[in-house]
């Protein structure tokens, strides 16, 4: 299988719509070599009937890369598996997590957790079309039921079809009442139902995902789970992936965040002359110097509608340079 010479999938950032795009996770690359990155999740519907090219489109440097597929018809979603594989993608990840309601009228996401046989058939669809490893994505319930009857239903059924990874966010999802950013927040973290799911099926492996901030936090779960997912704080937060290459004992050359922003000049520069804008090329770098003095002011210049219309990379020097003067004040 492809993805093998990647593993273990210890730690990896978690896909997230309107974020983690090709610029993103190209930027994420520079911070650490060895933590696996996601697509946003990409709908069945996108792939068949849209731009299949521009959507199936990222960076070498990106590798090991998961491609995170929504959709319920195993027809389709077999059609894709193919398409991604040929792409060059390492993995295969299927959302069963997604409570938007958007998502819910198109029978995907987390509504999916209810119906483990379709799940189960998806699965083995794009496990025969395709040699890439199917993983899945998911929350530990729906709605306020916290039994754990149709959780462990769900993941027998699914790891029957082939499927040896679950990524589990260990929040239920709410479909009713809840936007998916609430959903992100008032269903409480449970990470002891997952702790059981680990222990129900050793066999399986086991991802958290769902409110970890920090390097303790990771290798604190990481006494019990197979790996840990990174969502948000990744984002607001992205240093924090520094350390991650030592924690799964892969070190690599030390960097600064200056030497990040000078590595992806080249890159920033070729997206412009193609006709790409800076403000998306650079709005997942607005929280590089998180903490650090004058990172208010860089946020600031690198998110000022004025200054970004004119499209250009001086931008990030003027934001590196407000912030140097801030610092030497």
């Amino acid at each position: 299988m492809q993805n093998m010479i990647h593993q273990p999938r210890i730690l990896s950032v978690a896909p997230m719509i309107d974020w983690t795009d090709r610029h993103c996770r190209r930027f994420h690359r520079s911070i650490t070599q060895h933590t696996w990155l996601y697509t946003e999740m990409i709908t069945t519907g996108a792939l068949v009937f849209g731009d299949r090219e521009r959507f199936l489109a990222f960076n070498e440097e990106e590798h090991p890369l998961a491609f995170q597929i929504g959709g319920s018809d195993p027809y389709h979603l077999a059609e894709c598996a193919k398409w991604i594989e040929q792409a060059g993608y390492d993995e295969l990840n299927l959302n069963v997590g997604c409570p938007s309601e958007r998502v819910q009228k198109g029978a995907f996401g987390a509504c999916l957790m209810a119906e483990p046989a379709l799940v189960a058939d998806c699965v083995k669809a794009m496990r025969d079309a395709c040699t890439l490893e199917v993983t899945v994505k998911h929350r530990i319930g729906l709605d306020y039921d916290e039994s754990e009857t149709m959780l462990y239903e769900f993941v027998g059924k699914v790891s029957e079809a082939g499927c040896q990874t679950f990524i589990v966010h260990a929040r239920n999802a709410v479909l009713k009442g809840l936007s998916p950013k609430e959903n992100r927040d008032i269903p409480p973290l449970r990470y002891e139902v997952v702790k059981g799911l680990k222990q129900h099926f050793p066999q399986l492996q086991f991802i958290l995902n769902g409110g970890i901030t920090t390097l303790d936090e990771i290798q604190s779960h990481l006494q019990w789970a197979d790996g840990c997912m990174i969502g948000r704080e990744a984002y607001s937060n992205p240093w924090l992936m520094s350390g991650f290459d030592a924690l799964v004992g892969k070190p690599t050359a030390s960097k600064t965040r200056f030497d990040v922003i000078d590595e992806l000049r080249g890159y920033a520069e070729q997206e412009l002359a193609k006709g790409e804008s800076i403000r998306n090329i650079t709005k997942s770098w607005l929280g590089l110097f998180h903490g650090q003095p004058g990172g208010r002011l860089y946020r600031q210049v690198l998110s000022d509608s004025t200054l970004l219309k004119a499209n250009s990379w001086q931008v990030v020097e003027d934001a590196l340079a407000k912030m140097a003067k801030h610092a030497t004040a």
